[in-house]
């Protein structure tokens, strides 16, 4: 009997089926699903374009074509994207995170299902193909042939090597089946925070522009002050670590901990990265400011940044000092260029005391910073802890430091994930634009009360110039505290000191009879 033109006319649709999912999936979530509803939709469209692929062409091959030609689709379309999880791949420790974190990831929810759907595709069509394909017998059933009739129309023989190749083949794609149900079961598990009687606790999402932006909200009185915080490295969250460290606060305040643009509550704001600037970051507080003050009815918020963060929270008060009631900076950066070329400097001294010839090698060869991508600096971020290295085994974050900050109901499988991904690519587009703002120089007078914190073990270069800017700077109130037995997330490692210093804030600074 003629085999039937079925693939030969639909062979051009199943190779456009995942091209063009792959478009929409490289418009819609460029560097992978960031929330439950993109990551579910995610794999039930793969796996429904992969079956339509599998079916159409009636071809195993498909279950390597369909992936391919999404991939494909998607790296095109991201091609203006910038960072480690969307640019090429990089022989690193950093650069296999990215790809792990970011390719991986984003490969798991698409990429598998799109396989998974084009083997059951092509298998359910063969099968179909086989049996209206069989010649009937008198009473127009089909006669029965071989029971391994799966491909192409045509029998098979029946030879015991062929039915165990078939079986294997069926086991595998039934094992990855399962892998596929047991990683959507886990991306759709919600995020929760824990119930405040008479308070507030809750994960929202802030508008800002075209971007939302997440936000965790917890205090055990909703009519207290509202305290923002700012985390450090850009596309960064620490909604686990207040969580886990800061809840003294929710006494004293109503706590609402934003994670910026790119980060994991705020995955799918990155895009696009030629407009992840200074100012867009600046914007992105203002409006979570001024969302805070209409929702709680307050006129002004404090203000509380970490490390890189504190650079866009000072540029923001400075802007519009009426917006804050006070401004603390822990780990405040003042100027990046001059405290990398100090930590530079320093690590090189190390790295030689301490017989790691390479790596002195590596930075020496580098020269100093300023560098242009994440990857350069890697030598730098990677050592920090060990050229840095303090006693952290009485501190709240402990030896382990931020790792520990993941296992928090607060955050999503996928946004646990997406907690590394989101610093290495924020930090690679917003870092280097940042070379050259100098607080001593630009900033010499807030209008605002403000307060500077950090750890006896901070990096040194860093304190140093925090004790230069705060010499020079002009504010109503100020203040300069030193936490003993911690670095640079101290107010994480030391929460007892910070919480009670935060508690004098409020009572120095907050109106009368608040």
């Amino acid at each position: 009997m003629a085999q039937p033109s079925f693939p030969r006319t639909r062979l051009p649709l199943a190779l456009a089926a995942p091209v063009a999912w792959g478009l929409v999936v490289g418009w819609w979530t460029p560097r992978g699903p960031g929330g439950n509803v993109d990551a579910v939709g995610s794999v039930l469209v793969s796996l429904a374009v992969g079956l339509l692929a599998g079916w159409l062409s009636r071809s195993r091959w498909s279950m390597l074509a369909a992936p391919v030609l999404f991939a494909l689709a998607v790296e095109l379309v991201r091609m203006p994207l910038r960072g480690p999880s969307v640019d090429a791949p990089h022989l690193s420790g950093f650069g296999l995170g990215a790809l792990v974190l970011g390719r991986g990831l984003h490969g798991l929810l698409t990429l598998l299902p799109l396989l998974v759907g084009a083997a059951y595709g092509a298998g359910i069509a063969r099968r179909t193909a086989s049996r209206a394909d069989r010649p009937a017998s008198g009473d127009g059933r089909p006669l029965a042939t071989s029971p391994d009739d799966v491909a192409g129309g045509e029998t098979r023989p029946s030879a015991p090597r062929h039915r165990l190749r078939v079986w294997l083949g069926r086991g595998a794609v039934g094992l990855l089946a399962a892998v596929l149900l047991l990683v959507t079961v886990a991306v759709a598990l919600p995020a929760r925070t824990a119930p405040i009687a008479g308070g507030v606790a809750e994960l929202t999402t802030v508008r800002s522009g075209d971007r939302d932006l997440g936000l965790m909200l917890r205090g055990a009185d909703a009519g207290a002050p509202v305290l923002l915080f700012l985390p450090g490295a850009p596309g960064s969250s620490e909604i686990g670590a207040v969580r886990r460290h800061l809840t003294g606060l929710e006494r004293h305040f109503v706590v609402a901990t934003l994670d910026r643009r790119g980060a994991a509550k705020s995955w799918a704001a990155f895009a696009p990265s030629s407009t992840f600037t200074l100012d867009s970051e600046v914007a992105d507080a203002v409006a979570v400011v001024n969302h805070l003050r209409q929702r709680f009815r307050q006129d002004k918020v404090y203000l509380m940044a970490h490390s890189g963060g504190s650079l866009v929270a000072v540029t923001a008060v400075q802007r519009q000092p009426e917006l804050f009631r006070a401004y603390v900076g822990v780990g405040q950066a003042v100027d990046l260029r001059a405290a990398d070329r100090s930590q530079y400097a320093d690590t090189i001294a190390w790295a030689r005391r301490t017989g790691r010839s390479d790596l002195a090698r590596q930075l020496t060869d580098l020269g100093p910073p300023p560098y242009a991508d994440m990857y350069t600096y890697e030598p730098l971020l990677a050592n920090e802890t060990g050229a840095f290295d303090h006693d952290r085994t009485g501190t709240s974050e402990g030896r382990d430091g931020a790792v520990t900050n993941l296992d928090v109901p607060e955050y999503t499988l996928l946004e646990k994930a997406h907690v590394l991904g989101g610093t290495l690519d924020g930090w690679d587009v917003l870092y280097p634009q940042l070379q050259d703002l100098d607080l001593r120089r630009e900033v010499r007078q807030l209008q605002v009360p403000v307060y500077l914190v950090d750890g006896v073990h901070e990096v040194p270069g860093r304190l140093v110039l925090a004790r230069q800017w705060y010499a020079q700077l002009q504010a109503p109130r100020k203040e300069h505290v030193v936490l003993d037995g911690a670095g640079h997330r101290s107010l994480f490692q030391r929460p007892g000191p910070f919480v009670d210093l935060l508690a004098r804030v409020r009572a120095e600074t907050g109106p009368p009879g608040v």
